[in-house]
């Protein structure tokens, strides 16, 4: 159960998961009431409940709706009694319908941390990612090296915008930690992304790319 970034405020840890789908969970407490909440759910109910136990849970939280990040929701609901949030675009696709809807620029409060909620479309409609500090919860929109995978000419477009309005506006510091592999670095991500613009590509790119090679 690795800390990936903490302060006096928060601390991060990425969730032990292993055994199920090799997606990315996260728990960020606050460091004054340990109040926390849950980013995703991708599998291992269990292994996370026990990792949770130290702490109060407020929520969990929805980065969007596919089936490697919600797999353990439905247990993890009803284990844990607290109301979980998603953009109303995605809600269709989880277990059952969320507690709360997300909207672009609201706020979602546990113990004395505010998380921003950003709605990124483009990996799914109702893609959001979640901004407090110097850390962005980015789940499946930003990777370190390039976006999330894209289904369509259309939606890499759309993830492109998402990632140039909401995201690349943050200090070059924030610490983005995505919902698969390692972490990464914003200011890193601009410049590539900023090689990746600079160069033409075909019209029908879309799927997996990446900045420098795509």
């Amino acid at each position: 159960m690795p800390v990936v970034a903490e302060d006096s405020n928060i601390r991060i840890v990425m969730l032990d998961v292993a055994g199920a789908i090799v997606s990315n969970a996260y728990m960020l407490v606050c460091q004054q009431t340990s109040d926390s909440v849950l980013i995703d759910a991708p599998g291992a109910a269990s292994r996370i409940m026990e990792q949770l136990k130290d702490t109060s849970v407020r929520y969990i939280l929805m980065t969007h709706n596919h089936f490697d990040h919600i797999g353990a929701l439905a247990e993890l609901r009803s284990r844990l009694k607290v109301p979980v949030a998603a953009h109303p675009l995605d809600a269709a696709g989880l277990p059952a319908p969320p507690d709360i809807l997300l909207e672009d620029g609201g706020t979602v409060s546990f113990g004395k941390i505010d998380l921003k909620v950003l709605h990124t479309p483009g990996h799914t409609p109702g893609s959001v990612c979640f901004f407090t500090g110097k850390y962005l919860i980015s789940g499946d929109t930003l990777f370190p090296g390039g976006p999330g995978a894209t289904r369509s000419p259309d939606n890499l477009q759309q993830i492109i915008r998402s990632i140039k309005e909401k995201l690349l506006v943050l200090p070059d510091d924030t610490q983005v930690y995505s919902g698969h592999g390692d972490a990464t670095v914003l200011k890193k991500e601009k410049e590539e992304i900023a090689v990746f613009s600079s160069r033409p590509h075909p019209p029908d790119l879309c799927g997996d790319v990446l900045w420098l090679s795509s």
